[in-house]
C-alpha cells in the first residue's frame, strides 16, 4: 500500500518458452505443480483469489491483478507494490523441469501514480532494466528498452523492455502472419458516480466471487465480450478484477475506484480491428475516465491497428493528446496514444 493510496498501474511480464520435445506444447507450463507457482506469487507478494480455465490456457485472478498460463507462455501482471520482476528467474527454472526454455521476455508498464512507494527493483525504469539484464538467461541476447512518452505536458509514459533469442524472433512470425495484436488500456480519474459501482455494500453477505459477478452485470462489462467465460472477483470494501477466457484469447479488467487515485485497466488480444474498437468504446463508457492511454502491440509490418482509436473516442468526449511509436525485435511495433477529456 502506497503512502497516499493504492497503486493501480500494473507491471506486466510476458514470458515465452520453447522446447525440443514436440509434445511439450500440448500441456507444457500447465504441467507445473501449481504449489510451485503459488510460491513464486507469494515471493512477488500476491495470491490467487479465483481461477478458471479451458482447453487452451488457465486464468487466475490475483489479489493484485492476473496470471495467465498457456502451454508455452505466461502472462503475469501485478499492481500495488508487488515485485513482479522477481518472478522471472523462478518461473524459468520451473519451466525447465517440464522441458521448456525461456526464449522471450517482454516487460511493459505505465507511469506509477506513487513512484516513490515502489520497492526495488521497481524504483526506476533504469533499475528494472538492470535487474532484467542480470536475471535473464544469456541466450536472450537480443534486447531493447525504450520509453514512449508524450510531447505534451503530460507526465504519463509507456515503458517497454524486450529480450529474446534469434529463434524467438522467427517464431513470432506466426503471430505476425495471423494479425494478432495486444491492447493495453489504462484509465485514470474515473467518473465518480460510475466508480461507485465498484464499491461493495457494508456487510453485503456476498462472497468475492458473487459480488464480482454482480458488478460485471451491473456495470455492463459482461457485454465487452459476450462469448467469454468470465472469472470475476470483488474486493472488500472496494476494487474489482476480471479475467475473460474465449478460446485461446484472454481479456482482463482491474479497477481501483477510490477518489483521488482512481484507476482502471483493460487488456486483451485481437485479430480484428473493428472488434477492438467496439470493445474500446464499451470499456470507456463503463468508466468515463478523464485521462486514458492506449498501447497496441502488433507486427512491425502489419496493419496499423491503432488507426481509428482517436475517431472512436472523440464522440465519448476524449481528444488525442499525443502519439509515439517504436519497434522492438521480439514484439513488433508498439504504438502509445494518450487522450484527455475535453473539459481538461
Amino acid at each position: 500500500m502506497a503512502v497516499s493510496g493504492f497503486e493501480g498501474f500494473e507491471k506486466r511480464v510476458e514470458l515465452r518458452f520453447s522446447g525440443d520435445d514436440p509434445t511439450a506444447g500440448e500441456k507444457g507450463l500447465r504441467r507445473i505443480d501449481f504449489s510451485k507457482i503459488e510460491k513464486v506469487l507469494h515471493a512477488v507478494q500476491c495470491t490467487v483469489v479465483s481461477a478458471v480455465g479451458n482447453t487452451r490456457f488457465d486464468a487466475y485472478v490475483l489479489s493484485e491483478s492476473s496470471l495467465f498460463v498457456y502451454p508455452t507462455k505466461i502472462i503475469i501482471k501485478t499492481c500495488g507494490t508487488t515485485q513482479l520482476l522477481k518472478s522471472i528467474r523462478p518461473l524459468a527454472d520451473h519451466a525447465a523441469t517440464v522441458g521448456l526454455t525461456l526464449c522471450g521476455c517482454r516487460y511493459t508498464r505505465g507511469s506509477f501514480i506513487f513512484p516513490h512507494a515502489q520497492p526495488h527493483p521497481h524504483t526506476s525504469f533504469n533499475e528494472e532494466i538492470l535487474f532484467l539484464e542480470q536475471n535473464l538467461p544469456k541466450n536472450l541476447s537480443i534486447k531493447k528498452a525504450a520509453v514512449l512518452k508524450s510531447k505534451s505536458k503530460s507526465s504519463h509514459k509507456w515503458h517497454v523492455f524486450t529480450a529474446c533469442d534469434s529463434a524467438a524472433v522467427d517464431a513470432r512470425a506466426g503471430d505476425y502472419a495471423s494479425g494478432l495484436f495486444t491492447v493495453e488500456i489504462c484509465m485514470t480519474e474515473l467518473d465518480r458516480v460510475l466508480a461507485r459501482n465498484f464499491f461493495r455494500r457494508f456487510k453485503d453477505g456476498k462472497t468475492g466471487d458473487s459480488a464480482g459477478s454482480e458488478m460485471t452485470d451491473v456495470t455492463g462489462l459482461r457485454s465487452v465480450n459476450r462469448h467469454a467465460l468470465v472469472c470475476d472477483y470483488a474486493f472488500d470494501p472496494c476494487g474489482y478484477s476480471m479475467n475473460g477466457v474465449d478460446g485461446p484469447r484472454y481479456s482482463t479488467v482491474h479497477v481501483t475506484p477510490e477518489d483521488g487515485f482512481s484507476y482502471a485497466s483493460f487488456e486483451s488480444v485481437y485479430v480484428d480491428r473493428d472488434e477492438f474498437i467496439e470493445a474500446l468504446q464499451k470499456v470507456v463508457k463503463v468508466f468515463r475516465p478523464a485521462a486514458l492511454s492506449v498501447s497496441t502491440t502488433c507486427a512491425a509490418a502489419g496493419r496499423e491497428v491503432w488507426r481509428g482509436v482517436a475517431k472512436a473516442l472523440e464522440p465519448l468526449g476524449l481528444r488525442v493528446r499525443s502519439r509515439a511509436a517504436d519497434e522492438f525485435p521480439d514484439a513488433g511495433t508498439v504504438v502509445f496514444q494518450t487522450f484527455a477529456a475535453r473539459r481538461k
